[in-house]
């Protein structure tokens, strides 16, 4: 192994402080050679092709690869610059063609597919059985049956996806870092709290401006859409936000979008598939576009006549209050912030100071500990990639290591937006040695000042609890093999571990253990526990409406002949129809900043967070039965969910845990959409 370029050397935690930007490309480089050879050696071996020789030595193969690719791609988020942008338009190619050799290896899809058809005769356990069916359908749905002309076409078009993926990204991240809205007249900030100028005053100073800057960041935009008085200002900034990467300028996205969605039909239609979405689908629970519309629709027409009356109430709200007569996007988050604290006497400024960010964090790890018996200790000992970064040793009640947790919780100009959790190294058992993960979750939380800490909105609570259930899928992760473990399941059951642990976030007994004032050390009165609990379904109608809504325009990328799309903004026009309830906005479009879809992995995919709504809401009427800190229910889904990762059919999973399949009617209760 080279010692010069430490990425190429042996190393248990990833070494942040000793990678150069230049380390990355020839890293990955020579790690594709290393695993080159070792896919050649297990394709032209002379041995009879068995499922050790083959299978289990292609799961194990190319280690190197993913540790190195897996840092690059993480920092790409987290931490990336013009250099580590440009390095990843070089080498996403050279990955995307090296596993298209894998791919349409023929010696080496011959031997997987003879140890496939003897699977039978194998006696293989559930998981080695779940392996073998993974890696032969890695060959055939990816092209190993097709002729070489076809197979030179597929490499092409993967090739040029994994371009215009990263390019849709760094688009859309340039926009959101290019963009400021200055305001140097304080009497336009009425409305606003003081904290949050504060926050706007320290962005300015950090940029050498006067008065006061806002940006497209969300701990910067949310709260100035819900407080901002002047609506010119509220219209500026949903406008700006509504119309990233939609400016006819070279940061547009619509050809990217049409190109992507071109793209995947036209490689779901080479691979004998009707569509991208029916490609993705069939390795899904919801198994087809058509469940999938169908699923949607069912909830549309649960959801509809709520989210129409409770916009009609809105309405009628912000015309009694302001004299406004039609509502725009700009208003919603403004009118439903006053409508709650009119009907729940209940806003953000008032629970923020009972969520200082350190002890919503103990309170996690409080949860955690009562439910699954994990300790988190701070350590200061382990490399990272930037000073605001917290490393965890994670342990269990009996004092054995089970995982590393890194936590990067703030806004900056190299992170991309919203909240993440992500792998720096899998969890699997080779050898008899039980390799444990190293897990990080990445968020964008209002940043301390210097007159008070981080404080956290309850919304930024419940989603620095939904990126640790990610992270709990990873940390307790228990398989051999590690393209099965941790979060490495369904897509559309990824979000049960995340989604679920959201709940505690609405219950006094866990409230308790964190939420105090970070001045006075009080305890949240029992007042605000109970208005918490009353104004959980508050606009769940509309909030469910908009969920469908990015589902559907998800399908209408993926789930038909997109090779006759002409205009992105009609097109997504047309796909809202069925959901909307504002006015729309021509400047604006959703599709060309809708990263879930067109950079994520959320193609085709974007119904997942509602069909997971209904795991996770059977999943907590289970607890709530036994009690929240039922160790006997906390045992069982950390069991049979959680230690499985994707051993097994999902489906199987949960019944083993919960003894039937999910009622849809648990969603439909708790979201107060029908009689409980």
């Amino acid at each position: 192994m080279s010692s010069n370029n430490i990425l190429l050397s042996k190393f248990e935690y990833a070494p942040f402080s000793k990678i150069s930007d230049s380390d990355y490309k020839p890293a990955i480089t020579q790690a594709i050679e290393w695993a080159r050879k070792e896919i050649n050696e297990i394709a032209n071996s002379k041995e009879e092709p068995t499922f050790e020789n083959t299978i289990e030595a292609l799961e194990y193969s190319g280690k190197p690869l993913d540790r190195i690719t897996s840092i690059f791609f993480n920092i790409n988020s987290a931490e990336t610059n013009e250099e580590i942008q440009k390095i990843a338009q070089e080498v996403s190619p050279l990955l995307s063609e090296f596993k298209n050799d894998i791919i349409l290896n023929k010696e080496l899809f011959q031997r997987v597919k003879k140890v496939f058809e003897t699977k039978e005769s194998l006696k293989l356990t559930p998981e080695q059985d779940t392996l073998l069916d993974k890696k032969y359908k890695a060959f055939t749905r990816n092209g190993a049956n097709l002729p070489e002309d076809k197979q030179i076409e597929l490499r092409e078009i993967d090739k040029e996806l994994s371009k215009l993926k990263l390019q849709f990204g760094q688009n859309v991240l340039a926009e959101t870092n290019k963009y400021e809205l200055q305001v140097t007249d304080e009497s336009r900030l009425k409305g606003l709290p003081d904290s949050f100028k504060d926050e706007a005053r320290e962005i300015a100073k950090e940029k050498g401006k006067e008065g006061w800057i806002f940006t497209l960041d969300y701990p910067s935009y949310i709260p100035f859409m819900k407080y901002a008085e002047d609506r010119e200002l509220r219209k500026e900034l949903a406008i700006a936000f509504g119309s990233k990467a939609f400016h006819n300028d070279e940061l547009d996205n619509q050809e990217n979008v049409l190109q992507i969605a071109r793209l995947r039909y036209k490689r779901a239609k080479l691979l004998g598939y009707k569509s991208h979405a029916h490609f993705v689908l069939e390795e899904r629970m919801a198994e087809t576009p058509e469940k999938v519309d169908s699923f949607l629709q069912e909830m549309l027409e649960k959801a509809k006549p709520a989210a129409l009356k409770e916009f009609a109430e809105l309405e009628a709200f912000a015309k009694e209050l302001d004299g406004i007569d039609k509502l725009q996007k700009w208003d919603a988050a403004y009118y439903g912030e006053k409508l709650r604290k009119k009907l729940f006497d209940l806003e953000d400024e008032k629970l923020k100071p009972y969520f200082q960010l350190e002890n919503v964090v103990e309170g996690v790890f409080t949860i955690a500990g009562k439910l699954y018996g994990l300790k988190f200790k701070e350590v200061h000992n382990i490399d990272k990639y930037h000073e605001d970064v917290k490393t965890y040793e994670v342990t269990d009640e009996f004092g054995e290591y089970v995982a590393l947790f890194y936590a990067d919780f703030h806004p900056r100009p190299g992170k991309r937006d919203g909240a993440w959790m992500t792998i720096y190294k899998q969890q699997y058992i080779e050898n008899d040695k039980n390799e444990r993960p190293h897990i990080s979750i990445v968020c964008n939380f209002t940043k301390p000042t210097a007159k008070e800490p981080s404080l956290l909105t309850f919304n930024e609570v419940t989603t620095l609890f939904h990126e640790f259930g990610h992270a709990l899928h990873g940390m307790l992760a228990n398989t051999t093999y590690p393209s099965l473990s941790g979060a490495n399941v369904y897509w559309d059951f990824v979000e049960l571990p995340s989604q679920v642990l959201e709940n505690w976030c609405y219950e006094k007994e866990a409230l308790q253990l964190f939420a105090r004032h970070y001045k006075t050390g009080e305890p949240i009165p029992q007042q605000y526990i109970d208005k918490i609990k009353e104004s959980a379904n508050f606009h769940e109608g509309m909030a469910t409406l908009r969920q469908i809504s990015f589902g559907l325009l998800d399908l209408s990328w993926h789930a038909g002949d997109t090779s006759n799309i002409k205009d992105v903004k009609s097109h997504e026009v047309e796909a809202f129809e069925s959901t909307k309830l504002y006015p729309d906005v021509e400047t604006n479009c959703m599709s060309t900043a809708f990263s879930h879809i067109f950079q994520g992995g959320y193609s085709a995919g974007y119904y997942s967070y509602k069909w997971a709504e209904v795991l996770d809401a059977d999943t907590f009427e289970y607890f709530t039965e036994k009690g929240i800190f039922s160790k006997e229910i906390a045992t069982k889904f950390k069991e049979n969910i959680l230690t499985q990762g994707g051993t097994e059919h999902p489906m199987e999973l949960y019944k083993r845990f919960r003894g039937k399949e999910p009622q849809p009617e648990a969603l439909l209760r708790r979201a107060g959409l029908i009689e409980k």
